[in-house]
């Protein structure tokens, strides 16, 4: 039987060959992080901003390089040079306005980008636990809009919650190469009490909900265990190191997984169990689009008033590159989420 969710289908040895790699080896380098840090092995700062830069090339950049042919496949079944052209399209006209909007509000464009994360994070969960997993408590539209509020605002609130200095500190260098001032910061203990409260009730009621709409509780019950750990994860690491390895390990990699299944070629390898097969035929189709994200933090960097020169200043600069062409990311991922049947 293939899991079926609103009209998402994937074969059963397709779901075998991706449960690992997409449900369970991400849990090892982020239980590994939360137990090292519980335990209070530290990290020395400049090397919090390896798995940043690491995602360059390992999946965080280029999950989203394929969106050229994977809304296209999503809509059509093919690649189609129409289609194709549309996704251009939406990168040169919505990043390039988003790219203006850094130079003229730039505070504004990073309190944005946050939002933005929140929102997409929590949507790259949910065909994970649909296609892959077979959650049938997510067969409702409530319940998926309350996964994606509760699963996004794990990497993006809990370090709020825990890290208040930090969390403003890059916020702050965000907008800093673009001329932008972070004056204000209404976060004060007692706010940041009402949305931990807040945030803690949301996610224990959405997976009470969840829990009593399961026929199968063991897909919730490793919904219930992903959320768990996440929440310890960001609770106890950096920010900036915690952000890095689930941007890559985490998000990237599940995105990664649900394009291939979108691909006949790589679909046919999974069926065969053949998982470097599909990701070659990924990378291949990634590479040159990469490239074009790596000439967009180029630009980015040598067009900025203020081109920093703190390895911080640098990590900025790449993650607001990263917003320009999140926002049309998030608008293709949120097309392939319709035709699939989730809203």
């Amino acid at each position: 039987m293939a899991a079926v969710t609103d009209g998402v289908a994937l074969p059963a040895p397709v779901r075998e060959t991706l449960r690992v790699p997409v449900v369970w080896l991400p849990w090892l380098p982020v239980a590994a992080c939360t137990l090292a840090f519980t335990a209070g092995v530290g990290v020395p700062e400049r090397w919090r901003y390896l798995p940043l830069a690491a995602s360059v090339l390992v999946l965080g950049l280029p999950h989203g390089a394929v969106d050229w042919a994977a809304l296209p496949r999503a809509v059509t079944g093919r690649l189609d040079a129409r289609w194709a052209g549309v996704v251009v399209a939406l990168y040169v006209v919505v990043g390039g306005a988003y790219a203006v909007a850094w130079f003229l509000v730039p505070v504004a464009s990073a309190v944005g980008f946050v939002a933005l994360t929140w929102f997409h994070w929590g949507q790259g969960e949910l065909h994970p636990l649909a296609a892959v997993l077979g959650a049938d408590h997510l067969d409702s539209r409530p319940r998926r809009a309350l996964t994606v509020l509760v699963r996004g605002g794990l990497p993006v609130l809990v370090p709020l919650l825990a890290f208040p200095d930090r969390y403003r500190a890059v916020l702050a260098s965000f907008a800093a190469p673009f001329g932008g001032e972070l004056a204000v910061w209404p976060v004060t203990p007692g706010v940041r009490l009402a949305l931990g409260a807040a945030f803690a009730g949301l996610t224990v009621g959405t997976l009470a909900l969840g829990y009593r709409a399961a026929d199968d509780h063991g897909a919730w019950a490793v919904d219930a265990g992903e959320t768990a750990l996440l929440w310890a994860y960001f609770l106890v690491v950096p920010p900036v190191f915690a952000v890095g390895v689930y941007f890559c390990v985490w998000h990237a990699a599940r995105h990664v997984a649900r394009v291939l299944t979108l691909d006949e070629t790589a679909t046919a390898a999974l069926e065969r169990g053949r998982l470097l097969t599909a990701l070659g035929r990924f990378a291949r189709e990634a590479a040159l689009p990469t490239a074009g994200g790596l000439a967009v933090c180029w630009a980015l960097w040598t067009t900025a008033p203020s081109p920093p020169a703190t390895l911080e200043g640098v990590a900025a600069v790449y993650l607001v590159a990263i917003a320009v062409m999140t926002l049309p990311h998030v608008l293709v991922v949120t097309a392939m989420d319709r035709i699939a049947g989730y809203w």
